[in-house]
């Protein structure tokens, strides 16, 4: 089929227009059944286990993810796309808010005191942002292999795979959050897995800057299957400027550290505006 050059190019193109389950939607609009005016849509993607992805989101963009078959862990990383050196900080994550547990307007925060994005909505609350996401050496002991082309890859493996992608390299992975694998700390101290919450659950963020958005859906590090065993993940994007209005309007009631990084977010954002023609 793919002998010659001639042939090579028949064969790809026979298959334009064609949609693999494993792909973004290109362009988004055409997903079906948006959860929005398809117009509206900016992302829509299929991440199966073992595989990674990224994205450039606009401000005020809303992202949800979900858990299709119950079986993914979305190891999520960010950058500032207009200041790649701010990225997610999980310390102060679970610092500033004096609360380890992700759920709905829990902060994701840069170290700078900057909120990077919200989680607005939550229907799976089992989540990790303690244990961060699995390494190479780490998944060959378990599973025998965990590079990028095995069967099992590891999280900070194909996280700088996605960072490369954006001009980023390996010291730029710093440890990250992982949704629909939850973890709770035992009174001695101990990391307990709680595993998913089943299929179909699904977790939202609201965007507050520009973001590098990067997604490695492998086993969670306190996984207690033998087996590789991780599902595929959806990933759906749109614009949501009103959501963003929303939030800022009671920012002030989620809390006194939030509101000041809530503060700290819009003055970089205002300060960095054009002085003529902008939408805000």
């Amino acid at each position: 089929m793919t002998a010659t050059t001639t042939a090579a190019r028949d064969h790809a193109r026979s298959q334009a227009g064609r949609h693999d389950v494993p792909m973004p939607v290109v362009p988004a609009s055409a997903w079906p059944n948006p959860p929005v005016d398809a117009a509206d849509m900016v992302w829509a993607e299929t991440v199966p286990g073992g595989r990674y992805t990224s994205k450039v989101l606009a401000r005020g963009t809303r992202l949800r993810l979900t858990d299709l078959d119950g079986r993914g862990c979305a190891h999520l990383m960010l950058w500032r796309a207009d200041a790649p050196w701010e990225r997610l900080n999980v310390a102060d994550t679970v610092k500033v808010p004096w609360q380890a547990y992700l759920g709905v307007d829990h902060p994701l925060l840069d170290d700078q005191g900057r909120v990077l994005a919200t989680i607005v909505a939550d229907t799976s609350g089992r989540h990790d942002a303690l244990c961060g996401t699995t390494t190479a050496a780490a998944n060959t002991a378990r599973y025998g292999d965990g590079s990028v082309h095995s069967g099992a890859p590891a999280g900070r493996e194909l996280l700088t795979l996605a960072a490369l992608k954006h001009g980023l390299g390996p010291r730029d992975v710093a440890p990250t959050v992982s949704f629909f694998h939850g973890v709770r700390i035992a009174d001695d101290g101990s990391a307990i897995a709680t595993g998913n919450a089943g299929p179909g659950a699904s977790v939202e963020l609201l965007l507050h800057l520009p973001l590098i958005v990067a997604v490695a859906n492998t086993a969670h590090p306190l996984d207690e299957s033998p087996t590789f065993d991780t599902t595929t993940i959806e990933l759906l994007a749109w614009r949501a400027p009103a959501d963003l209005a929303d939030l800022a309007a009671r920012a002030p009631g989620i809390g006194p550290e939030y509101d000041r990084a809530h503060r700290n977010t819009e003055d970089v954002h205002t300060a960095a505006l054009p002085t003529e023609g902008v939408a805000r």
